[in-house]
């Protein structure tokens, strides 16, 4: 995900959907969606395969276009939890629909992917 500022794109629903778009973004606020607060190991935990950096990078960008929150709590060690904002509970049934529409549509997905891979071979061979 790019660091970048995402106001400077002159389209305001592309600086949106760059914010949101992308595959770790919509597997926290689902997972927040789901599960509720969560601290940043049980989010880790949850999603499995993400790097702390980019998870960090993720929270950060979800928490600048306040879509979640963070709760600071001066515990020794820290504690923090991260959950859902009003504005990304308003955002959680649009992000379940297109998760819902992916788990539908996977395996004809693959078929159509295979299907492009091996005619694409095809073309380049001849």
């Amino acid at each position: 995900m790019k660091t970048e500022d995402k106001s400077k794109s002159g389209c305001p629903v592309r600086s949106v959907l760059n914010g949101i778009g992308d595959k770790w973004s919509i597997l926290v606020i689902d997972i927040l969606g789901s599960i509720g607060t969560m601290r940043f190991n049980e989010i880790s935990k949850s999603l499995g395969d993400i790097s702390q950096k980019m998870l960090t990078v993720t929270l950060r960008s979800l928490e600048a276009d306040g879509l979640i929150f963070r709760n600071i709590y001066a515990e020794i060690p820290p504690h923090v939890e991260y959950g859902l904002t009003s504005l990304g509970d308003d955002l959680l049934p649009h992000i379940s629909s297109l998760i819902n529409w992916s788990k539908q549509n996977m395996e004809v997905i693959k078929v159509n992917r295979e299907l492009f891979r091996r005619s694409h071979c095809a073309k380049a061979r001849a």
